[in-house]
């Protein structure tokens, strides 16, 4: 099969021709029609996040935004067939442990991620296994194809749990800082389920985007203060904020944002510059009561009622979709992410 394979950080992905996978017992082989290029890859590719135990041994596969066809069925498979359309989680879960048995398989023990984990080769291929597929495969709705499954592998999923992190009510405002790919993403999400939301981002033309997708207004953080912004747009601070970046500055600017009783929600992983250490106003916390919550992934059972709401239309997470690209094009997307060059979601969708 045809691969773009991580050699070594920082330098160009290999395209080459690795052997066809096989299944084991519990396991299926999908065969991928489209992937998205997501800047955890690039993150990966970077060198970034071994604070947090990402740190793969290479060569790996990248690619964790996988739409696809299972190909070959393990023996001990029950629920899948050759043909079946799904998706899966990028957090492989074992379906065992105490977390998976409560329904919280994002957060499952003994997790590991497409192209991320060591010895897990990932969605640039042709062909990816899904471990332990009856547990890990998601089956999809008639009407949502493999292109619309790989725009939500990742940044769109997590964007949805982390809108459903913040809790409240339809009316109350929600502040999304970062208008990439997961911050547009909950933008989407946020307005479908009735909230108001405010994207903040540097790039004007991304913040154009984020009104597209449903934010009734924007901050230019490169131009406004955004704490004070945000204040004067909800008299009185976001009932809840969500940061979709991962950086120091846009981290502080969301939790400065709330109102009295709001909600930070933390999707966003850090870079090398602040490797996972932020310093925070702890005794704003308190006089507020404001609340600090982290949120990874997207459960599995929390599959039903995305997928339920992109079949029924009301979320589209394909509108974000910016760019359908070949598998050689891959080293091109990662250096416009060095330059922050890319809007929405780049897939690959010619192998």
């Amino acid at each position: 099969m045809k691969a773009a394979v991580m050699v070594k950080h920082r330098e160009a992905l290999k395209i080459d021709e690795l052997p066809n996978p096989k299944p084991g017992p519990d396991d299926v082989v999908l065969r991928v029609e489209a992937c998205g290029i997501c800047r955890s890859d690039w993150h990966a590719w970077q060198g970034d996040w071994a604070w947090v135990g990402i740190s793969p041994d290479l060569p790996i596969v990248p690619g964790h935004e996988i739409g696809g066809v299972v190909e070959e069925v393990g023996s001990n498979v029950k629920k899948y067939r050759k043909g079946d359309a799904v998706t899966v989680p990028f957090h492989s879960a074992c379906g065992h442990c105490e977390y998976c048995l409560q329904g919280r398989p994002n957060i499952c023990e003994n997790v590991v991620i497409f192209g991320l984990s060591t010895g897990y080769n990932g969605g640039y291929a042709q062909y990816v296994v899904v471990r332990n597929a009856d547990f890990n495969l998601i089956r999809l709705p008639e009407n949502v194809d493999t292109m619309a499954a790989a725009a939500i592998g990742c940044r769109y999923m997590t964007a949805f749990h982390g809108v459903v992190r913040a809790g409240g009510k339809p009316g109350e405002w929600v502040a999304v800082h970062g208008a990439g790919g997961v911050g547009l993403s909950a933008v989407q999400i946020a307005a479908a389920l009735g909230k108001n939301v405010i994207a903040v981002d540097i790039d004007q033309a991304k913040l154009e985007k984020a009104k597209q997708e449903g934010a009734v207004a924007v901050v230019n953080a490169k131009r406004d203060k955004v704490p004070e912004a945000i204040k004067e747009i909800t008299k009185g601070g976001a009932h809840a904020s969500i940061e979709a970046l991962g950086v120091r500055e846009t981290t502080l600017n969301s939790v400065l944002s709330l109102r009295r009783g709001g909600r930070h929600v933390q999707v966003g992983l850090t870079t090398k510059e602040e490797g996972g250490m932020i310093s925070l106003p702890v005794d704003l916390f308190v006089a507020l009561e404001a609340e600090f919550v982290g949120s990874f992934g997207n459960p599995h059972p929390d599959y039903a009622g995305l997928l339920a709401l992109m079949s029924q239309g009301k979320l589209n997470p394909k509108s974000l979709i910016s760019r359908e690209v070949a598998l050689e094009e891959v080293n091109d997307v990662f250096k416009a992410m060095s330059e922050y060059k890319t809007m929405g979601f780049n897939v690959i969708t010619r192998f």
